[in-house]
C-alpha cells in the first residue's frame, strides 16, 4: 500500500510546543509533546522547521482528553484515510492518531499520539513485553513543558527511518545518558534485531555528550 503524505490530506499549521500549553491548559490528565518537537526540547535546539505538532497521551485517558477540548474536530487517521469522530464517541482500538483541528477551521494544527499502558507501566505498541514506568515516560523542559523521553522517541522513530529520523537520530543518540542508551539498544535489538542504529548503540567507546 503507498503511504499517503499528510499534505495529501489537508494543510497543517506548524504549531509550537507552548501552543500545546495552552490548548491542553484544562486537561487533568498526563500529557506530553511527542515526535520531532519532543527532541527539540530534550536537546534545547531547534532542529528544523516541523510540519506539525505531535502530542501524546494514554489511550485510556483519551476521553478526558476530549472532553477538555470542546470546540475541536477530530478524526482518526489509520491506513491513510481520516475518518471523523463523532462527538462523544472515542477512537476504535486500532487507531493510534488522531487530527485535530478547531470547529469551522481547515487547517489542521495538533495530532494527538494514543499510547497504550498497563496499570502504571507504559507500553510499547508493536511490542507489548516492552514496557516503562510511568514516571518514566516523559520529561520536562527548561519551560516546563513535559515531552516524551528521547529513547522511547527515537524506537518509535526505527521502524521506518526517514532522512529526518536518521538526522535525528545522530544529533540525540550521543546526548543520551547511559541508562537511555541501553534502553534503546536493548529495545531495538528485540524489535529490530538487525538495525542499523544498533552498530552506533553498541559502541563500548561512546561516551555522552
Amino acid at each position: 500500500m503507498r503511504e499517503t503524505k499528510k499534505e495529501e490530506l489537508g494543510t497543517w499549521d506548524s504549531a509550537e510546543a507552548a501552543r500545546a500549553a495552552t490548548w491542553f491548559s484544562h486537561v487533568t490528565v498526563p500529557w506530553w509533546v511527542a515526535g520531532g518537537r519532543a527532541l527539540d526540547l530534550f536537546l534545547n535546539e531547534t532542529s528544523r522547521v516541523h510540519s506539525d505538532l505531535d502530542v501524546g497521551v494514554l489511550r485510556r485517558d483519551i476521553g478526558s482528553v476530549l472532553a477538555a477540548l470542546p470546540g475541536w474536530e477530530y478524526f482518526e487517521a489509520s491506513d491513510g484515510a481520516l475518518t471523523r469522530l463523532s462527538v462523544g464517541a472515542l477512537p476504535r482500538v486500532h487507531v493510534h492518531s488522531m487530527w485535530c483541528r478547531p470547529a469551522g477551521t481547515m487547517r489542521w494544527v495538533l495530532e494527538i499520539m494514543l499510547d497504550e499502558s498497563d496499570g502504571d507501566f507504559w507500553l510499547f505498541r508493536r511490542e507489548r513485553s516492552i514496557r516503562r514506568p510511568l514516571s518514566m515516560l516523559t520529561r520536562s523542559s527548561a519551560s516546563q513543558i513535559r515531552y516524551l523521553a528521547p529513547e522511547i522517541q527515537l524506537l518509535y522513530k526505527a521502524k521506518t527511518v526517514r532522512p529526518i529520523d536518521q538526522a535525528d537520530f545522530e544529533r540525540v543518540a550521543p546526548r543520551l545518558d547511559s541508562a537511555a542508551r541501553s534502553w534503546l539498544r536493548d529495545s531495538l535489538a528485540r524489535t529490530s534485531p538487525g538495525h542499523s542504529w544498533l552498530t552506533v548503540l553498541t559502541k563500548s567507546d561512546w561516551m555522552s555528550a
